[in-house]
């Protein structure tokens, strides 16, 4: 399930606003989460998540991972009982979504951490939110402005739109949709 996250001890480039990143929650209970993420915490930190079937949590970073990090959830006996609740009804209910209309219909990768490569050379870890074969949704500690070419694992394309907790990336070309999680693993060249 995606959703999003911030650091509430750390600040963005301005010095002031506090960074939102996209996130997938791996594993849920009353008492701990798992989370794949773009920005790694460490052991201690403060995490304010928003899932939409779970709303907002507060927890505390209990270990961190190479792929994200495992927290103590901060409930009180009334909040965790509400939790519990809400676990259950998301187990035993499937939502209905409505089709995906687009001409490429996007995909959650099974290994959403990858690297962004800028025209510079310089690499960043990110988190793919989605992937199509024209593109992808990324969530990462920079903010590329639109335009940016940058390549997404060995997928090369630029920045079309900024996202509420990251932006939107179209391929130069479309993608085979065989091998597309692979090519987004690798690192361009």
């Amino acid at each position: 399930m995606n959703g999003c996250y911030a650091l509430s001890e750390r600040r963005g480039e301005d010095g002031e606003a506090i960074p939102v990143y996209a996130c997938r929650l791996v594993s849920i209970s009353t008492v701990q989460a798992v989370v794949v993420a773009p920005v790694l915490a460490q052991e201690g930190e403060i995490v304010v998540m928003h899932f939409k079937d779970f709303g907002i949590l507060r927890a505390q970073v209990a270990r961190a991972l190479p792929t994200g990090f495992a927290v103590d959830l901060l409930l009180d006996d009334d909040s965790r009982g509400k939790l519990a609740a809400k676990i259950r009804w998301k187990k035993t209910n499937t939502q209905k979504q409505a089709p995906d209309k687009r001409e490429y219909p996007r995909i959650l990768p099974r290994q959403p951490r990858s690297v962004l490569t800028m025209a510079d050379g310089t690499l960043h870890s990110c988190f793919v939110i989605d992937i199509s074969q024209s593109g992808a949704a990324v969530s990462a500690a920079v903010l590329p402005g639109r335009g940016t070419p940058l390549a997404v694992g060995a997928l090369v394309g630029r920045v079309v739109r900024r996202l509420d907790v990251g932006f939107a990336v179209e391929f130069t070309s479309i993608q085979p949709l065989e091998g597309l999680e692979q090519r987004l693993a690798m690192q361009p060249g």
